[in-house]
């Protein structure tokens, strides 16, 4: 109990310590229970402790007061000798100081609310650099996620949560579901502010068309001043409720001493309705009512297809973490008897026997051990068909049992599923920026002030030229120049790429995935495990006596049929004879199987091994690159099996469509020359290097950087972590081992190569459409900030070129969700 007083204590800003009254004054009304300070006369919160309603100063006294009687810990009021240190007085208090439960804990993601655009970013991220103990801070405007990792010794989450709220933003660790609320419940907001600011433009303008149209003088003044003052009551909701984010934005960034781009906006905003009100109680100068409700009907619209391009990003997350199961089905004994009980996913253990029922998710890695069915991978290999699988087959959490209950031991741990290690890399994607938009958030953060100068300059310009005009260039400046196009060009764009990776079985960890496999000239494969299927497949069978290859099959399948070993696999797969045909079944380590069928001694392995029952020696030798096995009986050989690892259907096809993109394609193998050399001689791969140690196929990608290539690499294995980790930018296997995995910047998720393929595809057209939106925010504040300086525009004109600019720049990023 000491210690978490003495975390708590740890946690809250020091104040003055409160001298201990007695334990009978303690319960007074008029102090806190808790922590001893003045209780506000219009308190509202308490705590239960010894049955009695004690009074509280806070919620934040209240909820520690409630969490010690809860843990059973009531016995501390009764023996404390001074008060609690108290807690700070925030209603959020009480939640920032649960975040620091996790021993050890360095790094977490945070959602973030209240961000707007790039100078957020460069705000928040320049504002916890500066704090003692965080070594790192990354921040997503698309999807407003925080990365932040920090020394334990020095630095807490609830400090990092409390500091984001002292510069205006509201934080909480990551959680896909409460975030996707959140931006759900945004959405809806926002669309009542957009449905009031429509209505109140489309009422505007049937006064406002009117007054336009009779420029020949048949509407009197007083009918012009009615129309004007019916415009100014219409224009009252749009400015007052739907205008809110911009204005309530604008007050925070002025707050913060960094403004962002709602207070060009607001400003625009409000000059525009302060000059229009000037105008109709003086008699003099234009009104503008229809331009105000227009920009704010406008530019809430693009902030609608923003908000929906966030909602967007962030589901491929919250997919993921609703396939994770919350509870199991764990039999107590014979799985026969399926007695069953409901536990928790995390609390199964190694060695467990769960009951996986039709249409649930798989709780955790396992290996079935009863029953047969049919299981959809969809959510974690991107494949839509559903796979067959059987007794003894190996089952990833998270997939779906799509047709009829079965038993399943489990394998790992639900934290340590296929699932849970596929959110947790999901999580880590995205955390860094590529160096575009690196660039767009430096530039962005800094256009505003820039914007704001330029905008003083115009007014003061137009002054000394013409008066009359001042007030509305400075206005169309202001709004026409919001930086919103140029800060949401690249995270735009990079989220819907990566939900559409998601969704075709690729997942891009690193930043600058996409970037640089754009960019690679050479795209090195490895052979065992990725190019071929890493595991052996029968080529031929050729028998050497009478009997025909099928019967050698069959014979040969029978004496394999309880070994888990590949090439027994394989053999069984060929054969395909029903298994417990042979007896007395002796495995020999290294060598083979021998057995007995229909009374008769039969042997199954190399031609030693099967020499001592044959006699004489083999007749041929193995094609080269192949493995063969041999096949006897009492005094005479049967046949030769020649297995090899057999090619991924779509090696040929991937190995193609790189090549015709103009890349270089090199196989580098640990596997001895002649194999690798097959290999690339059947897919038509010119540079073919087999024999290589893992150092060794790290000095040739190092030596291909060092003639200016950018190297991509294909790997699967343990041996191939160290070349992941050297290649320019590298993809893992999702099959493969984990070690590559970690090492790689993306994580092929199912079984095959054809979403490398789609990756250099969708890394193409995403820099393409990044490079369309950054020239064009380039181009539209080239050509429109002469213009509006100018006076060619006026503010309605320019709140129309504004939005439509961030609309377009928004469309332009969706378009990568396509198929």
């Amino acid at each position: 109990m000491s210690a978490v007083l003495a975390q708590v204590r740890a946690d809250v800003p020091a104040q003055a310590e409160v001298p201990l009254r007695e334990a009978a004054p303690v319960a007074v009304l008029d102090s806190c229970f808790h922590c001893g300070l003045p209780v506000p006369a219009a308190s509202r919160w308490h705590a239960v402790v010894d049955g009695a309603a004690r009074s509280m100063c806070c919620p934040g006294c209240a909820a520690a007061a409630q969490a010690i009687v809860d843990g059973g810990f009531a016995d501390y009021y009764a023996t404390r000798t001074e008060y609690a240190a108290p807690v700070e007085h925030s209603a959020d208090a009480p939640e920032l100081l649960l975040y620091d439960g996790q021993e050890g804990q360095d790094e977490a993601s945070f959602a973030v609310e209240g961000m707007r655009c790039a100078a957020c970013v460069w705000l928040i991220e320049r504002r916890l650099g500066q704090m003692p103990g965080v070594l790192e801070s990354t921040l997503n405007v698309a999807t407003e996620r925080l990365h932040v990792r920090w020394d334990p010794a020095q630095c807490k989450p609830s400090v990092i949560l409390r500091t984001l709220r002292m510069i205006g933003y509201t934080a909480y660790p990551y959680d896909a579901r409460q975030h996707g609320e959140q931006l759900e419940k945004a959405r809806k907001k926002l669309f009542r502010q957009l449905f009031v600011a429509g209505l109140s433009m489309m009422q505007v303008m049937m006064y406002a068309v009117p007054v336009y149209l009779a420029t020949d003088g048949t509407m009197d003044a007083s009918m012009t001043a009615l129309m004007h003052w019916a415009s100014l009551f219409l224009t009252l909701p749009a400015v007052l409720y739907s205008a809110q984010p911009f204005f309530g934005g604008a007050w925070q960034d002025l707050k913060r001493g960094l403004p962002g781009m709602d207070v060009p906006v607001a400003l625009g905003i409000a000059a525009a309705f302060a000059g229009s009100c000037a105008a109709l109680f003086t008699g003099r100068g234009e009104v503008y009512f229809d331009s105000v409700t227009m920009f704010v009907f406008l530019l809430l619209g693009s902030r609608y297809l923003e908000l929906g391009a966030r909602r967007k990003a962030a589901s491929a997350l919250e997919r993921l973490q609703q396939g994770v199961p919350a509870a199991a089905l764990r039999l107590r004994g014979d799985p026969a008897a399926r007695d069953s009980e409901l536990v928790a996913a995390g609390a199964l253990q190694v060695g467990d026997l769960v009951l996986v029922k039709a249409g649930q998710a798989i709780p955790a890695d396992g290996v079935i051990v009863d029953g047969d069915t049919e299981v959809d991978l969809a959510l974690l290999t991107g494949e839509s068909r559903t796979q067959r699988k059987t007794v003894g087959d190996c089952l990833p959490g998270g997939a779906v049992n799509a047709a009829q209950t079965i038993v399943l031991r489990v394998s790992s741990t639900a934290t340590d599923s296929t699932l849970a290690m596929l959110v947790r890399l999901v999580e880590k994607a995205g955390q860094g920026k590529p160096a575009l938009a690196l660039w767009a958030d430096r530039v962005a953060a800094w256009s505003v002030v820039a914007l704001l100068v330029l905008t003083v300059a115009v007014f003061f310009a137009w002054q000394a030229v013409e008066p009359a005009r001042a007030w509305q260039a400075a206005v169309a400046v202001l709004v026409v120049t919001c930086p919103c196009a140029l800060s949401l060009a690249t995270p735009t764009a990079l989220a819907a790429a990566t939900d559409r990776l998601l969704r075709r079985g690729v997942l891009a960890v690193k930043p600058h995935t996409l970037e640089t496999f754009e960019r690679a000239t050479h795209i090195v494969f490895d052979k065992t495990g990725t190019l071929t299927l890493g595991r052996p497949v029968l080529r031929q069978a050729v028998p050497v006596s009478a009997q025909t290859a099928e019967a050698c099959l069959r014979i040969a399948a029978a004496l394999e049929a309880d070994n888990p070993h590949p090439i027994a696999q394989a053999i069984r797969e060929a054969g395909g004879a029903a298994p417990g045909l042979a007896e007395q079944l002796r495995y020999v380590v290294g060598q083979g199987v021998e057995g007995c069928i229909n009374g008769r001694l039969y042997r199954l392995g190399s031609a030693a091994f099967v020499e001592g029952v044959a006699g004489g020696v083999a007749r041929s030798a193995a094609p080269t690159g192949t493995t063969s096995v041999w096949l006897g009986t009492t005094g005479g050989w049967l046949a030769r099996f020649d297995l090899s690892d057999g090619l991924r259907p779509e090696a040929a096809e991937v190995v193609q469509r790189f090549k015709d993109g103009g890349k270089t394609v090199v196989l580098l193998s640990g596997d001895e020359q002649g194999a690798a050399q097959a290999v690339a001689g059947q897919l038509g791969i010119a540079t073919a290097l087999g024999g290589k140690l893992p150092d060794e196929k790290l000095a040739f990608v190092r030596s291909l950087q060092m003639q200016g290539a950018v190297v991509a690499m294909v790997g699967d294995g343990i041996n191939d972590a160290a070349v992941l980790s050297g290649a320019d930018v590298s993809f893992a296997m999702g099959r493969g081992a984990e070690l590559a995995q970690l090492h790689a910047d993306g994580v092929l998720l199912g079984d095959g190569l054809l979403p490398l393929a789609d990756a250099a595809d969708t890394a193409r057209r995403t820099l393409a459409v990044i490079r369309q939106n950054l020239i064009w925010a380039s181009v539209y504040n080239l050509v429109a900030i002469p213009a509006a300086a100018s006076g060619l525009l006026n503010p309605w004109m320019s709140g129309i070129g504004m939005a439509a600019s961030s609309a377009l720049v928004v469309l332009n990023a969706l378009r990568l969700r396509t198929d």
